[in-house]
């Protein structure tokens, strides 16, 4: 079962447009997308998840298990960036490991959209507090991971902590994604059905076109990958594994629904490739892009796309049945 889901999920249009997009920047094509243009996409499938999230959110009973899960995808989000750290507080410069603790921390929202779009492909519903918490999983990493460079770093670290407080909370992911969430809840049920087209209709094709544009950008950062060498390659992969596992326990244990469990795994797995490098870039600049940003988006996204998500929903499944 696992095999058939992880070639299911590989031979899916937006995956296989991923590998598009990589293929062009290897045969050296022309083929780009207009920033602008991926910009708007990006912004669109925010608010897509996030308005029909906040529709969900409107009809759903708090009740222990949502009040569980927000706990625990929280509390990673803040172990996260300790232990990754202290991993590798030795081994880099501190800013540099300050910023890849505060990557794997933070969560990809495009990623959980590929798992959203996965579910919605094997009709399986999960709660709208999920993309509550995806928004809330952004910010408590990067604000750690500036703590920790200002507590062990030098003085030049220690400039901007204020700032990035205000980067973390009002970066256009969070408030289009937090924004469209709050409109979705308040929103009157006939008037958001008749956006039903755009916010549902058009969502998987927009999709497929951001996923070509992250193939192209990945291939170009593959270069960037030799400067991380061996060890940091290897903790790309480690991270989303323990951080998985993690969650796929916790969720089997507490009872937590399919659907609930694999996004909450997903956005423990996840590593960020947009606000974080966002809020770095204002806080701790001299932070070396070439370092963090290829471990995620080149190595992290890709796995967790191509086999981490089916991989996940296959372990979730299995240890159900075991219950």
């Amino acid at each position: 079962m696992a095999t058939k889901l992880a070639i299911a999920n590989l031979l899916s249009p937006p995956i296989l447009f991923f590998f598009l997009g990589t293929t062009a920047v290897f045969i050296r094509s022309d083929l780009t997308l207009p920033h602008s243009l991926t910009k708007f996409i990006a912004l669109y499938l925010l608010f897509s998840i996030g308005f029909r999230g906040g529709l969900a959110l409107a009809h759903e009973a708090w009740d222990q298990d949502v009040i569980l899960t927000l706990g625990i995808g929280i509390l990673m989000s803040m172990l996260t960036p300790l232990y990754v750290f202290f991993l590798l507080k030795n081994k880099l410069k501190v800013h540099d490991a300050g910023a890849i603790a505060a990557t794997y921390g933070s969560i990809s929202a495009v990623t959980f959209i590929t798992a959203s779009s996965f579910l919605s492909d094997l009709a399986i519903s999960y709660g709208g507090h999920m993309i509550a918490l995806m928004a809330l999983m952004e910010s408590p990493a990067i604000i750690i991971g500036v703590l920790l460079i200002r507590i062990y770093g030098q003085s030049a670290a220690r400039q901007a902590y204020t700032s990035v407080f205000k980067e973390a909370l009002t970066n256009s992911s969070v408030v289009m994604l937090l924004g469209s969430l709050l409109i979705g809840f308040v929103s009157n049920p006939q008037e958001a059905q008749s956006l039903q087209p755009f916010t549902v209709g058009i969502f998987k094709g927009m999709l497929t076109f951001f996923l070509l544009d992250m193939g192209l950008v990945v291939g170009k950062n593959m270069k960037a990958l030799r400067a991380a060498g061996i060890s940091l390659i290897f903790l790309a992969m480690l991270v989303p594994i323990v951080n998985a596992t993690i969650g796929i326990i916790l969720t089997y244990y507490l009872g937590i629904a399919i659907g609930d469990s694999l996004l909450l795994v997903v956005l423990l797995a996840s590593a960020s490739y947009i606000a974080v490098p966002a809020a770095l870039r204002l806080a701790v600049p001299q932070a070396n892009p070439s370092l963090y940003l290829p471990l995620s988006l080149a190595i992290t996204f890709p796995f967790n796309i191509v086999v981490g998500i089916p991989l996940y929903y296959y372990l979730i499944r299995w240890l159900s049945h075991l219950g």
